[in-house]
């Protein structure tokens, strides 16, 4: 074996295409949510946030593909794979509607909502190039069906219907490419020349909105360059301002998750044979959500799901760093603002059902099967934060407000807000932790339980979840001492009836199967 491995191999083409398409469905995401729920001018996304957002990527791509090679020299080998690499879909829509949406709505400043985004994204960071010291005790403490049932709410609702709404919208177009996503990645089917499913279905979504409305604006031609610029003045303004706290509520969590499923794929990555170094492919990791922060992109860098088919297709170290170039090509260039023109969102949504749907699903499938019902309760906050944005939607499509129509009128109707928005307040977390104390009861670990309710009373007591303030500019999330008193109450009557009850062993629950159960 040489070693020297070859610079690029066939298998770097096909991988290339498949990373690419995902990065690029990333970035035509990222428009459309930027443009159509925050309102952003074109200048903002494509002068900004689109340049921050390559350089994260081929930060990240680049040194994922020198890490291969490393490797791959140092063993003797020619089959090494380097680690996918890209935008965190799942931040990406958390920070869209949890940070920049709300902050959109007070203020009505899509600067202020900006910068938002870039404070949750450079916290993110943080955590996530922290956790390269700490990511395996993390691992170890948090079980990770209270990751995935976090993770599941927000798809199911936040991701799922909204995008299911908008299919049965304008159906004529959007529900040919969701049967293209449905015939391929349910059904197993297999289009000509090896073409993903998602480029099929994109295109004919495309080819079929060209066909049936043309192009309205035109055949749109590239922005121009745009360079990425340093935004450190903004980054900091956002941190030490008034709204900076509201970030974490959502951001560690994020962060958090990003670290676990981390860790995961690098664990899946060494059951294919490679085995990456833990700490730099972390802290990389994390330096890439960073550099995206400092220089205009709202939106952290994770690594993919997915190494051992990226292995099998053939790719090794190249297609990694094809991909960083091309994207970055395409961001610094306004080629991706012609290619929002060209795709129009109808052909994309398809696509962001599925993986909706595919993450809530996950939650059960990659869990043990006894703590289905755990996971399941940890999807009712996020029903609770996916009710109460309805709810506001509507109030505001009326011209009010709840603010103007009260708590004591909606509660007089049936609808028991108080309590909608104690249990949305910071619900992330509180997902995290009624996942987590639920799984550890129905594996019999009553002190484990009672300590997963004392971190919810700690929690609630600074207010980082289920406090609030109702305001004529909206809801506020207040911290600090004593501010959701009764609900750290109620956790701290829940740990001490865990306690009273014993310690308790290891029941008929923990008997069962303990490795996750296949899709039914």
């Amino acid at each position: 074996m040489p070693l020297r491995p070859p610079w690029i191999v066939k298998g770097d083409i096909d991988g290339f295409f498949g990373l690419w398409m995902d990065n690029l469905v990333q970035l035509l995401l990222i428009v459309s949510l930027l443009k159509g729920v925050l309102g952003f001018p074109d200048d903002l996304i494509f002068g900004r946030v689109l340049p921050g957002a390559a350089l994260s990527i081929l930060l990240g791509n680049l040194f994922y593909a020198w890490q291969a090679r490393r490797l791959a020299a140092r063993e003797g080998r020619e089959d090494v794979a380097a680690l996918p690499y890209g935008i965190n879909t799942v931040s990406l829509f958390a920070f869209v509607f949890f940070i920049m949406l709300p902050v959109k709505l007070q203020t009505g400043d899509p600067e202020a909502a900006w910068r938002a985004g870039l404070a949750a994204c450079f916290v993110s960071g943080v955590i996530e190039t922290a956790g390269s010291l700490v990511g395996s005790w993390v691992r170890r403490v948090t079980p990770r069906a209270a990751l995935l049932s976090a993770l599941a709410g927000i798809a199911l609702t936040f991701i799922s219907m909204d995008f299911a709404f908008r299919i049965w919208e304008k159906p004529v177009v959007a529900m040919v490419p969701l049967g293209v996503i449905l015939l391929h990645y349910f059904g197993g089917a297999r289009f000509p020349g090896g073409l993903p499913g998602g480029l099929v279905a994109v295109a004919a979504g495309a080819v079929l909105s060209a066909l049936l409305y043309g192009f309205p604006g035109g055949i749109p031609a590239p922005a121009g360059f745009a360079p990425p610029g340093l935004w450190l003045g903004a980054l900091f303004s956002a941190l030490t301002g008034p709204l900076a706290w509201s970030y974490l509520a959502v951001s560690l969590p994020m962060g958090l998750m990003t670290l676990v499923g981390s860790l995961m794929n690098l664990e899946s990555a060494e059951a294919a044979g490679d085995r990456f170094d833990t700490r730099s492919s972390l802290a990389v990791n994390g330096a890439g959500s960073l550099a995206a922060a400092f220089f205009g992109s709202c939106f952290p860098t994770t690594l993919y799901i997915g190494h051992p088919g990226w292995k099998a297709l053939g790719a090794r170290s190249a297609y990694s760093a094809l991909n960083g170039a091309v994207i970055t090509l395409l961001c610094l260039t306004g080629s991706v603002a012609a290619l929002a023109r060209l795709v129009p969102e109808e052909a994309v949504i398809a696509i962001l059902l599925w993986v909706g749907l595919v993450m809530a699903a996950q939650a059960f499938q990659a869990t043990p099967a006894r703590h289905a019902p755990a996971v399941a309760l940890g999807f009712v906050p996020s029903v609770a934060a996916w009710g109460f944005l309805m709810s506001q939607t509507a109030l505001r499509g009326a011209g009010t407000g709840l603010h103007q129509v009260g708590e004591k009128a909606l509660a007089a109707a049936g609808l028991h807000v108080q309590g909608m928005i104690t249990l949305e307040r910071g619900f992330i977390f509180s997902s995290m932790i009624l996942t987590a104390m639920a799984a550890a009861l129905i594996d019999r670990d009553r002190l484990r339980a009672s300590g997963w309710a004392l971190v919810g009373a700690l929690l609630s007591w600074f207010g980082v979840i289920h406090a609030y303030a109702l305001t004529p500019g909206g809801v506020v999330s207040p911290f600090g001492w004593g501010q959701a008193p009764d609900v750290a109450l109620g956790y701290l009557l829940m740990a001490g009836i865990f306690l009273l009850s014993g310690r308790g062993g290891r029941g008929e629950g923990e008997r069962e199967e303990k490795t996750p159960r296949s899709t039914p």
